[in-house]
Formats: structure tokens, C-alpha cells, sequence
């Protein structure tokens, strides 16, 4: 495990989002593995069968996981101001996140390629330069988390079909989302796939908020 960082997503501050189980979601959590990935992911998954054993999670009680998965990193941006590189953001303290998660019909299809390129030569270079966002990156889906101590149910989605994009937060994330969501509708404006989430959520700090 490389890193890895969990954020609320506050009651005041409800997503605008479509798709199932969206009221659920009350936090976010995000995990990097270290290189050979495959032996990094066997390595996890067998401390979530030993941990069961122990009778110390991962099952907690009252807790329903939406979406388990795995996403690869397709890159990351840095704001000039931030003075790091985007490999650093993930372990730069941050206020939080302005995450939105996409779902395309086609993951391949033209119109998904030309969100892509809008996203990657337009809307977040516009982004960066908003005060308060230190960077981002962007992942697409690969397969959902499967093994043998986790009996949720797994949302069906086709490889490269959800795109998922953070931007880090240097200030109060709610007080940055609606600039972010000005400049982003703004360029956008009708978009090419489904928006499963969009909003702000905040940083927990382990010894106050978990």
C-alpha cells in the first residue's frame, strides 16, 4: 500500500448526482498500490480474508459499499501554484476532494473520446486555475473488488465504462464547488455520459472525525 485516504461527504452539502445508491454514500475512500500491482492487490485481499478471521473487519456493521473497486490512473495535473508534481498530490495534505464519477453507455465510442479530450485539454486546465484547486487526476474503471470476505454485491460495469475524476483542495471544498461547477458547465454543457456523483467532500481528520 502506497497510500490511501478517506473524506465525508457532509450532510449540508448533498451531491447533484443520478444512479442508484447515491443517497447512500456518506464517505469516500481511496487507496494507491505500489508496483507489481498484481502482487500488491493479493497481498490486500488476503489481509481482508485474515481480518474477517480476526473478527475485525472488513464487514462492519451498517455499512453497504456501493461501489468496490478498482480503477487505474489514466493523469494526473498539478496546479503551477501547487510547486509538486501531480505524483505528489495523493500525499500533499489536502482540504478535500471535488470528485465526479461518469458512467458511459459506450466506453469507446466516439462521444466518450471527445468528453475525454474536452476533460483533459479544457475543462481541467480551466480548473487549475481556479484559487483553491491544487491539481487532479483521473481514473477509469478496471473491475470491481471480488474475494471471499467481501459478499457485496458488485456493480456490473464494463472495463473503461466509469470515469472518475478528483481534484484536490486546498480550501473549504464546499466554498470551491460552485466555481468548479460554473467553469465545468460551462464548457461541457450537455454532457456525453451519465453523471453518477458530483460534489465536495471533506478531509477526515483521523483523530477528530473517525
Amino acid at each position: 500500500m502506497a497510500w490511501g485516504d478517506r473524506w465525508e461527504l457532509r450532510s449540508e452539502n448533498r451531491p447533484v448526482a443520478s444512479g442508484r445508491d447515491v443517497d447512500l454514500i456518506d464517505y469516500v475512500a481511496m487507496y494507491w498500490f505500489r508496483e507489481p500491482v498484481a502482487e500488491s492487490v493479493a497481498a490486500w485481499d488476503a489481509l481482508g480474508e485474515a481480518s474477517f478471521q480476526w473478527g475485525r473487519g472488513p464487514l462492519l456493521p451498517g455499512i453497504q459499499r456501493p461501489m468496490l473497486a478498482f480503477f487505474t490512473p489514466v493523469k494526473g495535473y498539478a496546479a503551477p501554484r501547487a510547486l509538486v508534481s501531480p505524483e505528489v498530490l495523493p500525499y500533499r495534505p489536502n482540504r478535500g476532494l471535488h470528485i465526479s464519477v461518469t458512467e458511459f453507455d459506450e466506453p469507446h465510442a466516439e462521444t466518450t473520446h471527445d468528453a475525454h479530450r474536452l476533460e483533459d485539454r479544457e475543462v481541467i486546465p480551466a480548473l487549475l486555475e481556479l484559487e483553491g484547486v491544487a491539481g487532479a487526476w483521473t481514473f477509469s474503471f478496471s473491475h470491481p473488488q471480488q474475494h471471499t470476505s467481501l459478499p457485496f454485491e458488485s456493480r456490473p460495469a464494463a472495463k473503461g465504462s466509469i470515469r472518475i475524476r478528483l481534484l484536490y483542495l486546498e480550501q473549504d471544498p464546499v466554498a470551491v464547488a460552485p466555481e468548479i461547477d460554473r467553469i465545468e458547465n460551462g464548457i461541457v454543457g450537455d454532457p456525453a455520459g451519465t453523471r453518477i456523483l458530483s460534489a465536495p467532500v471533506s478531509t477526515i481528520i483521523p483523530w477528530q472525525d473517525w
